[in-house]
């Protein structure tokens, strides 16, 4: 199930607005120019922001999520993707020269879903295709900074932050929106934290080769790029 944040149809509405300039997507293009990928999966694609980047470079992209909220946003803004409802245990043949997953997505997978969605996005892969995705590196301690977050008011409406509980590798948080008519609608979100060795490993055991491991540029030092290869 899609937290609130992805699933309401209020939240997903305003959730472009609140997660900013996706300064984050500029290394995915790179990697896509890179590797001279042709077709494109976005999995998790949310509202659809790299994918509509990816296919206005010209590319034949496929963007994937369990939220239909999200989903309707996606397809509001650009009719050339192929916007699917599920996720990477649920598509059909497609054989894509690269998959990605941005922002958190890689960290919503809490316990054997992992492996199923690393299997999946496999299957969607042509031989020799590459698998692109980011996760914040565990020892810099992101939550910390969660727990310091203060408000912030955007397009009318009032976003708190709060922690809820840090069970390593488990991490917790709540995300309040209330909006200028009083009504308050509230995401709770669980990302796991996994190490850089854990990753690598889950990987290697679903048939992946690691090609690169990066920094993320917009956030140095905070976050692993991994690379991988069918």
């Amino acid at each position: 199930m899609p937290d609130a944040i992805f699933a309401d149809p209020r939240l997903a509405r305003i959730y472009d607005a609140f997660d900013g300039p996706r300064v984050d997507l500029d290394l995915y293009l790179g990697i896509a120019a890179e590797l001279k990928a042709s077709r494109v999966l976005d999995v998790g694609c949310g509202t659809g922001s790299l994918a509509v980047l990816l296919a206005s470079s010209g590319l034949e992209v496929v963007g994937v999520d369990p939220a239909a909220a999200s989903l309707e946003i996606a397809r509001a803004k650009d009719s050339r993707v192929t916007w699917l409802h599920g996720d990477a245990t649920s598509l059909p043949p497609l054989s894509v020269d690269l998959a990605t997953m941005t922002g958190n997505v890689a960290q919503v997978f809490l316990g054997d879903d992992w492996e199923a969605t690393l299997r999946g996005v496999r299957g969607a892969l042509r031989p020799g295709g590459h698998f692109v995705f980011e996760t914040r590196r565990p020892e810099r301690r992101a939550w910390e900074d969660w727990a310091r977050a203060k408000p912030r008011v955007l397009v009318g409406v009032r976003e708190q932050l709060e922690l809820l509980g840090v069970n390593l590798p488990f991490v917790s948080f709540r995300h309040t929106y209330r909006f200028p008519d009083g009504s308050e609608v509230a995401s709770d979100t669980t990302l796991r934290f996994r190490s850089r060795a854990e990753v690598e490993a889950s990987l290697v055991h679903c048939g992946f080769t690691v090609v690169d491991v990066l920094d993320a540029p917009d956030r140095p030092g905070k976050e692993y790029v991994f690379v991988a290869r069918k």
